[in-house]
């Protein structure tokens, strides 16, 4: 579980790293603030993903969807996270999640919840697609699924290279989809 008051003592000590002084006005309660934030921001810390598969297991069979090859697609999912590496964000995110059912379909908003989960936790955006292709396997059973992400990341634009980019990664099971149902 995540330590608040951990964190409140360290963003303390950090802001006295810095040079600035944590009992001024301003900055008084700014510690229990940014470690309330850090507490809600990486909520996804708390749970494994067979933890968040037993969470999010909600689905309901549908034969004349499942019978076919019809194709269930949730595009322009809006999540953040922070770089494990530098514990920077990354940011203006979109996550599109496309899986042809197997028997069951799972509610929508479990999608978007799925996503947005598994974004708070320190991660690699390369991580948060293949953890969302694994709960989405677990819960649907389904044998193709493909995650699509974009996204700017700070630890490029606001530090090193200093430049803007969108890196877009795919994690796939299966080979009936391709990245096209995305266009």
């Amino acid at each position: 579980m995540i330590d608040q008051k951990r964190i409140e003592n360290a963003i303390r000590e950090i802001i006295i790293a810095l040079g600035d002084d944590p009992n001024r006005e301003g900055l008084i309660d700014t510690p229990k603030r940014a470690a309330e934030m850090y507490v809600e921001q990486f909520e996804g810390m708390n749970y494994t993903n067979d933890e968040l598969v037993d969470l999010f297991n909600k689905t309901f069979e549908r034969d004349y969807v499942t019978d076919s090859k019809n194709m269930v697609i949730v595009k322009d999912i809006d999540i953040f996270s922070h770089c494990e590496h530098h514990l920077a964000l990354m940011y203006d995110m979109k996550v599109d999640i496309a899986y042809i059912p197997n028997g069951r379909v799972i509610g929508l908003s479990k999608i978007a919840r799925i996503a947005d989960m598994v974004s708070k936790r320190l991660q690699l955006q390369e991580k948060i697609g293949s953890d969302i292709l694994y709960i989405m396997q677990k819960i649907t059973k389904s044998d193709d699924i493909l995650v699509k992400i974009s996204g700017c990341h700070s630890c490029v634009t606001a530090r090193g290279i200093k430049k803007r980019s969108v890196t877009v990664t795919y994690s796939k099971l299966g080979n009936n989809i391709s990245d096209g149902v995305f266009n």
